[in-house]
């Protein structure tokens, strides 16, 4: 491999002659050996460095143009559009477990920002903490990418996939409208339901999950630039804070706003657990949801067996025809993944000393970690096992008529006591709830056929 000289403020450095990054690159390179190739920065975070990096040289250009010329700024605008498209990702090797202010990462963005700007000009225009830099900080940046990577992905990604399952929920709805079945609590039988009404509390959980994920994106929306080192703005002219935070909701399409207090912004981490408390509301309705529809499709004849759905795959390597409920397996696997990185987000958060967070890097990747995850999860769910579920009516029937809860139907008749007396009866003995409560001498046939209505206690 062939090397060039690159240097720093402590010296100089081998770096790879194919590699866009500086000596700082290099250095956390060869001193954080932890994780390498597997746990490195996430792609969300290198994406929202080329989208801060290039609001912020369009900031400089309008404040400080002396500085930030024309020339300058094309090339770095050039360069930022290349690492937002992912064709420079190569060239961010860093791993998650380096310095908690996430310095390495900022300037390994510096410095591909300005080699690559370098390329572009055709000569040595750029310097990576002088104009890459211009106005910032790391300890700004970081905490900016953060809130950009994650009001995106949550916009982009976890909002739609979401929104698309309730859609297939709310056509199962429709086709299952009328259709009754038993109820079930403490995994006991209980009185009836529709199968529309149990398919519209999924709905309705999916839809108030979107509501506080939403909900999260004011918080997600304020960021820390133009705080620079320590909150005070120290380097940064007048305006750019506002003006910066402009340029990033034109560039996004999206609103984001600078940080009223960025003694606040730089040390508190409280918007990104409020926000992964929304994502981990979502992965706890989406076990329900899962564990809803495997219980129901168990089976297919020793179980509930009250749905069919989609066989994606054989199930077992020694029982030949098997089929396992593998899309709702994935999803609580991956529900689980996300309570437990709450557990990390919030550990994260906390570790907030005087004017800085040093937990940044482990908080953005369990966050973003949540977010990709559960975002795939739903849609392969939604595609590969709920879009295919069909009701299997003549189970739900058979179950219906089967359970001892409809004695429920009687209360108002012959009262709780007596009632309770039939399902005991019916159940020790093995007979239907009406030929107990005949057996038992509360009512009459005649009395029971005229009241006992199962489909109309929904």
């Amino acid at each position: 491999m062939n090397y060039r000289i690159e240097h720093d403020s402590m010296g100089e450095m081998r770096v790879p002659e194919d590699r866009l990054w500086g000596a700082q690159t290099q250095r956390s390179v060869q001193n954080f050996q932890i994780g390498v190739g597997i746990e490195t920065m996430p792609a969300e975070i290198i994406h929202a460095f080329g989208i801060l990096k290039k609001a912020a040289a369009m900031t400089n250009a309008a404040l400080v143009p002396e500085r930030m010329t024309e020339e300058k700024l094309s090339a770095i605008s050039k360069a930022c559009d290349e690492v937002i498209s992912g064709s420079l990702n190569d060239h961010f090797p860093l791993v998650v477990w380096q310095t908690g202010s996430g310095t390495q990462s900022n300037m390994n963005a510096n410095e591909v920002i300005a080699n690559r700007g370098n390329q572009i000009a055709g000569k040595r225009l750029l310097h990576p903490n002088d104009d890459v830099n211009m106005s910032q900080s790391s300890n700004d940046t970081f905490p900016t990418a953060m809130h950009i990577a994650a009001s995106l992905i949550i916009q982009d990604r976890l909002i739609p996939a979401a929104e698309a399952l309730i859609e297939t929920l709310r056509r199962l709805e429709a086709e299952n409208k009328g259709v009754v079945k038993s109820g079930r609590t403490h995994l006991q039988d209980a009185t009836p339901v529709t199968f529309s009404q149990e398919i519209s509390g999924w709905r309705s959980s999916l839809e108030r999950d979107i509501e506080l994920l939403k909900a999260s994106l004011k918080g997600l929306g304020e960021l820390a630039l133009g705080g620079t080192a320590v909150g005070t703005g120290l380097n940064a002219p007048a305006g750019f804070a506002d003006n910066v935070a402009k340029n990033i909701s034109i560039l996004t399409n999206k609103d984001f706003v600078s940080a009223p207090n960025k003694f606040h912004a730089l040390t508190s981490k409280d918007e990104i657990v409020f926000a992964h408390g929304a994502i981990k509301a979502l992965a706890c309705d989406m076990m329900k949801i899962a564990n809803d529809v495997r219980w129901l499709a168990s089976g297919p004849r020793l179980g509930l067996g009250e749905i069919t759905i989609p066989a994606n795959e054989p199930g077992s390597s020694i029982m030949p025809g098997k089929v396992n409920p593998t899309q709702c397996e994935a999803v609580t696997m991956v529900a689980v993944q996300v309570m437990g990185n709450d557990v990390a987000v919030g550990m994260a958060a906390s570790q907030g000393n005087f004017e800085l967070n040093v937990f940044m890097p482990v908080c953005a990747y369990n966050f973003l970690q949540s977010a990709r995850l559960l975002s795939e999860a739903i849609v392969s769910f939604d595609k590969n096992c709920v879009s295919g579920i069909k009701a299997n009516r003549e189970k739900m029937r058979s179950n219906l008529h089967d359970s001892l809860m409809l004695v429920t139907a009687l209360n108002p008749y012959i009262g709780y006591e007596r009632a309770a007396q039939v399902a005991k009866k019916a159940y020790e003995d093995n007979l239907s709830l009406k030929n107990a409560c005949i057996a038992l001498g509360f009512m009459t046939e005649e009395e029971f056929d005229r009241v006992f209505r199962p489909e109309q206690m929904v």
